[in-house]
């Protein structure tokens, strides 16, 4: 899924981006950021889905594709870097719900002839409740399994991988995507802060019938994970 030039072009133009507009002075273009790579679940992507009154084809519940924190997060790169980034975006939510089976080198055997230069893993939301030390070790393990593909998926050199918490915070879950962010050499994206905020949420900003997606990041959500990436990439790629 990808924004035509053009189009891209006037979203930079036409959307204020809130990271950029407090910093006013030139910046070096950041290395190393040209191919994106985004693996959530429906915050990230979700196709139209008419029967829970689900129309988009972006990020859950962003009220346009621009406004969903793959493409904030791409407009603040390309703001900071002077180009757009060439990008990815794919729901592995079946990893989320069935990591102990899930295999990511036949799943995500196709990213490999991407070859990105950044990866954003954005999931846990749909991870089932770690409420046994056998639960917590599996995820664990199979996890650090799917970091350590995501390693090899540059080919010559590993791309920087950054793990992102969830946006419905979850200590038990965040611990386990911390330590194991830490394990990979991977950074860890912390938006605790997010979810006791009920103004990032989309039914905030809106009425929205049906509750999965109305607590979802509205268009302040999207934004404001999009502005902790960016800090984040901007800090580590610099």
């Amino acid at each position: 899924m990808k924004l035509s030039r053009l189009r891209f072009l006037c979203a930079l133009m036409l959307i204020p981006f809130s990271l950029s507009a407090q910093e006013n002075v030139p910046r070096p273009p950041l290395p190393s950021s040209d191919k994106i790579l985004f693996l959530g679940n429906s915050i990230t992507l979700h196709g139209p889905a008419p029967k829970i009154g689900w129309e988009g084809n972006w990020g859950m519940a962003a009220t346009s594709i621009e406004k969903d924190y793959v493409h904030r997060t791409l407009i603040g790169l390309a703001m900071i870097k002077g180009k757009m980034p060439e990008f990815k975006a794919l729901n592995i939510a079946d990893f989320e719900r069935g990591y102990e089976t899930y295999d990511p080198t036949s799943k995500l055997k196709d990213i490999a002839d991407f070859k990105p230069d950044i990866v954003i893993l954005a999931i846990g939301e749909n991870v089932s409740a770690l409420t046994t030390d056998e639960k917590k070790a599996s995820f664990k393990k199979h996890l650090l399994n799917l970091l350590n593909f995501l390693k090899t998926t540059r080919g010559v050199g590993q791309p920087a991988i950054f793990v992102r918490s969830s946006f419905w915070e979850n200590p038990a879950k965040d611990a386990i995507l911390k330590e194991d962010a830490a394990a990979a050499g991977a950074v860890y994206v912390d938006l605790s802060a997010l979810a006791g905020d009920e103004k990032n949420y989309a039914r905030s900003e809106r009425n929205i019938p049906h509750e999965g997606i109305a607590k979802h990041p509205g268009d302040r959500g999207m934004q404001a994970i999009a502005d902790a990436l960016v800090r984040s990439i901007k800090d580590t790629l610099k």
